[in-house]
């Protein structure tokens, strides 16, 4: 187990580093599901993009990464209210429907398990 739990880190890593870096590669599409109530659109694009290739990196620093994954559950939540802009206006991004409201639950299995490296590996008796 604590070989899949190593494996799954450096996945969630790399998923975070590269969703961040694609705030900077393509902000134009996280700017459109910023919601209009949140202030400072392009500045929370940058900042949210910064978190993310940051606490991806620092998932991989054994001494941080609980902190990190507590870090990356906060910052899942915390983006949630795009995910559910998006859904609201299905417009911004073609897709079907079922897309759209897929993303909304797979948020949460993000927050597991990212969650789950909050855990400390077991141990072997």
């Amino acid at each position: 187990m604590k070989r899949i739990k190593l494996i799954s880190k450096y996945l969630l890593a790399i998923f975070m580093i590269g969703a961040g870096t694609m705030h900077f590669v393509n902000p134009e599409f996280f700017l459109k599901i910023v919601p209009p109530y949140l202030p400072l659109h392009k500045e929370l694009v940058l900042v949210s993009g910064v978190c993310e290739v940051l606490l991806g990196a620092l998932l991989l620093i054994p001494r941080s990464s609980h902190l990190a994954a507590w870090g990356i559950v906060a910052l899942l939540i915390a983006v949630f209210p795009a995910n559910i802009y998006l859904f609201q206006n299905q417009d911004l991004m073609p897709a079907s429907p079922l897309v759209h409201f897929l993303r909304l639950p797979l948020q949460g299995v993000f927050v597991l398990w990212a969650y789950w490296h909050t855990r400390p590996a077991e141990k072997r008796s």
